[in-house]
């Protein structure tokens, strides 16, 4: 393989963020994921939760948005000073693989002073949903649904997690597994594997193990089902009238396989389910976040909200309390992808509603240790990435592609 070559004054701070990096979570890790440290991982991450002042722990529980194709002094006052845990990247920051390993080592650099790696993500799930720049497109999942072929679907997730690790990602927003079982719906559609559980749950669940195997957190999305909805939640808030028993039965059966199958991440929907919470989307729902994803389908790992500044959230509650309702009803992590005034806004609701008791420091706590635990389970480390040479990625999708086509 051909040495990569890459901008030299981001390389470097980026190295010296590394060698920090590797210090606070006790060592780098080796090829099989074990800690070279001497202490115990979880011993690690608990001194490093003791030595991190609440404005800290608060950033951890942020995935936010940047503006921009190139990296500015908002984007670093947002890293350094508010110490976000995770930065999204959409369509607009993406203009080149060249411009976009530029702009994430540099926000890996400024992180250089922070107690935890970044968490770098991207929707790129494919079809309709691709970001990321001078790539070929792989297929929408509902083609990859229709061929019956799980295995598809798996070489299709380790290509959307090779993609990803080149330009310098480490968290995909997919797999999808909604199912896509209104025709009316304007969101969901083709990004669906299938109008059935068990499609969807068969394809979705070898999508996400081959994302995750090939280094790559996966997030799985947007429970507790998007399929039904007949409106936008980036317009408006959905309603989808469906008591406990036919969730269980049908939207939550994908949902509960992948956290059979160790899930490490899943997005929760801004949909209301006035069965189950006459008050809250399921978003900024204890119901649904803890009783149900976290009581009835025991899972243990990360919940992330869907984007708060889209109009579901953004029409009815403000960014601020829509973000303290998140984490007090189970989120770990508040996604606010546009707008650095939001970012704003969720820092100083989050430190108020600490400072006035209604979110224990413990609280945030558990989250900001889930967070930890993932970032060193997949070993993120703010090491500078090379500029991708995208050759050898496009001939493996038009492989995989031409092998299932014609199978």
């Amino acid at each position: 393989m051909r040495p990569q070559r890459f901008r030299i004054t981001a390389a470097v701070l980026a190295l010296l963020v590394f060698v920090a990096g590797c210090a606070v979570f006790g060592g780098t890790p080796d090829k099989d994921g074990e800690e070279s440290g001497n202490s115990s991982s979880e011993n690690a991450i608990g001194r490093t939760i003791d030595a991190m002042t609440l404005d800290e722990k608060i950033g951890q529980l942020i995935i936010a948005g940047v503006e921009g194709a190139s990296p500015d002094r908002r984007a670093r006052r947002m890293i350094a000073e508010q110490h976000v845990g995770g930065v999204i990247f959409y369509k607009d920051n993406l203009v080149s693989p060249e411009e976009t390993v530029v702009y994430v080592n540099s926000l890996r650099a400024w992180n250089g002073a922070n107690k935890a790696p970044l968490m770098l993500s991207v929707d790129q799930e494919g079809g309709i949903v691709s970001r990321l720049p001078g790539l070929e497109r792989l297929p929408d999942a509902v083609a990859i649904g229709e061929t019956g072929q799980p295995a598809f679907a798996g070489a299709v997730g380790e290509l959307l997690a090779r993609a990803c690790t080149a330009f310098g990602f480490n968290l995909n927003f997919a797999p999808v597994l909604d199912i896509n079982s209104n025709p009316d719906n304007p969101v969901i559609g083709p990004r669906s594997f299938g109008a059935t559980p068990e499609v969807v749950t068969q394809m979705g669940v070898a999508e996400m193990k081959a994302i995750r195997d090939a280094g790559i957190i996966p997030v799985v999305k947007h429970f507790p089902g998007h399929g039904d909805t007949a409106v936008d939640s980036h317009l408006e808030l959905p309603v989808v009238r469906k008591g406990l028993e036919q969730l269980r039965n049908f939207e939550w059966q994908p949902f509960a396989e992948a956290i059979r199958q160790g899930a490490d991440a899943v997005m929760v929907a801004h949909i209301l389910f006035p069965q189950l919470d006459g008050e809250f989307p399921s978003s900024l729902s204890r119901t649904i976040i803890t009783d149900q994803l976290r009581g009835t389908l025991g899972f243990e790992g990360v919940v992330m909200t869907d984007d708060l500044t889209m109009g579901a959230i953004a029409d009815h509650y403000g960014i601020g309390d829509a973000a303290v309702q998140a984490v007090e009803a189970g989120s770990d992590i508040v996604l606010v992808a546009h707008g650095y005034e939001n970012v704003d806004r969720v820092v100083q609701a989050l430190k108020q509603s600490v400072n006035e008791g209604r979110l224990t420091e413990k609280r945030i706590d558990e989250s900001v240790e889930r967070i930890l635990q993932l970032k060193e389970r997949y070993r993120l480390a703010d090491k500078p990435v090379a500029i991708p040479e995208l050759d050898g990625i496009n001939a493996d999708i038009r492989a995989v592609l031409k092998q299932y086509r014609q199978g």
